[in-house]
C-alpha cells in the first residue's frame, strides 16, 4: 500500500477493514462524505498502534497522527476501515461505510485532557484539507466521534482546537455565545420547548430523537454539541448558551 494523502509519511497498515457497504447498491460506488476525528485515549502511541493492527481488538481508521506530526496511513481510503462503531448522522447508521477517519494521538480524558501539541494540530489541519478537497466533503460532515456516538464516545474532547480547523477551511463553525446566566433545560424537563431542541439538534444531524422529554439521551447529545461548538462548559444542560450556538450553526448551513 502506498499512502493516499500526499501528507502521510508512511504506512502502517492494518488487518481491520473491509468493504463499503452501499444500501442496495454497488459497494464500489460509495463515496465517503464524512470525515471522523478521534483522539486514541491511551498511554502511548506503541499502545494505540498496536491496538490498531491486532485483528483481535476489531478497530482501526485510516490514518494516525502522532504528537510531532508525523502522519502513517493504516487503511487504504476505499477500504470500511472499523472506527466509527454504533453511530448515526443524519440517520445514516452504518457510519463507517460513508466516512474516513483519523485517529489523533492524545491520552484524552482518562490522561487528564492536555492540549494538542501545535505541530500535531497543523498536521490534523494539512490532512483533512487534503481529504476534504480530494472526496469533496462539506465542512458540515467533518466531526468527532462523540458528536456520531453521543452516548458512548467523548472524543476528541473539549480541548480540540476546532475553531483553528474551521478558521483553516476545515469543519463547520460559529462562534459559540459566551455562556450566561439564565433559563435552561436540563434532565427531567419536559415539553415544547425540549421538542423544539431535539427537532434542533436532529436538524443539524445528530441522532436525537423528538419525545419532548429531557431524558439521559438528550443530556449525552447536548453535551457532545457542546463538546464541539461550545466547549466552555460541557454539562449536558441545554442553556441558553448551547441553544443560541445551535441556533446559529443551523441559520449557517448551506442553502
Amino acid at each position: 500500500m502506498t499512502p493516499d494523502s500526499p501528507v502521510a509519511h508512511s504506512v502502517l497498515p492494518s488487518p481491520n477493514h473491509g468493504e463499503r457497504r452501499a444500501k442496495g447498491g454497488d459497494a464500489a460506488a460509495v463515496r465517503p462524505d464524512l470525515l471522523i476525528l478521534h483522539y486514541t485515549g491511551m498511554e502511548s502511541a506503541e499502545a494505540a498502534v498496536a491496538r490498531l493492527r491486532d485483528p483481535r481488538a476489531e478497530v482501526s481508521a485510516h490514518y494516525v497522527v502522532f504528537e510531532d506530526g508525523r502522519v502513517a496511513q493504516m487503511v487504504p481510503e476505499a477500504r470500511r476501515a472499523w472506527h466509527a462503531g454504533a453511530a448515526c448522522w443524519k440517520g445514516e447508521r452504518d457510519v463507517n461505510s460513508r466516512s474516513l477517519g483519523i485517529e489523533i494521538v492524545h491520552p484524552g480524558h482518562v490522561g487528564g485532557l492536555p492540549p494538542y501539541p501545535e505541530t500535531q494540530v497543523a498536521a490534523v489541519i494539512a490532512l483533512a484539507r487534503d481529504i476534504c478537497a480530494r472526496w469533496r466533503i462539506p465542512p458540515e460532515r467533518v466531526l468527532g466521534h462523540s458528536d456520531v456516538a453521543p452516548e458512548r464516545k467523548e472524543d476528541p474532547g473539549e480541548v480540540f482546537p476546532w475553531a483553528r480547523l474551521a478558521a483553516a477551511g476545515v469543519g463547520h463553525h460559529v462562534p459559540p455565545v459566551p455562556v450566561r446566566d439564565g433559563r435552561f433545560f436540563a434532565r427531567g424537563d419536559s415539553g415544547q420547548p425540549v421538542e423544539a431542541l431535539q427537532a434542533m439538534l436532529g436538524l443539524y444531524g445528530y441522532d436525537q430523537p423528538v419525545t419532548g422529554v429531557f431524558d439521559a439521551r438528550t443530556q449525552a447529545v447536548v453535551a457532545a454539541f457542546q463538546r464541539h461548538f461550545r466547549p466552555d462548559r460541557v454539562d449536558g444542560v441545554a442553556d441558553a448558551s448551547t441553544i443560541t450556538t445551535l441556533r446559529d450553526l443551523i441559520a449557517a448551513l448551506p442553502g
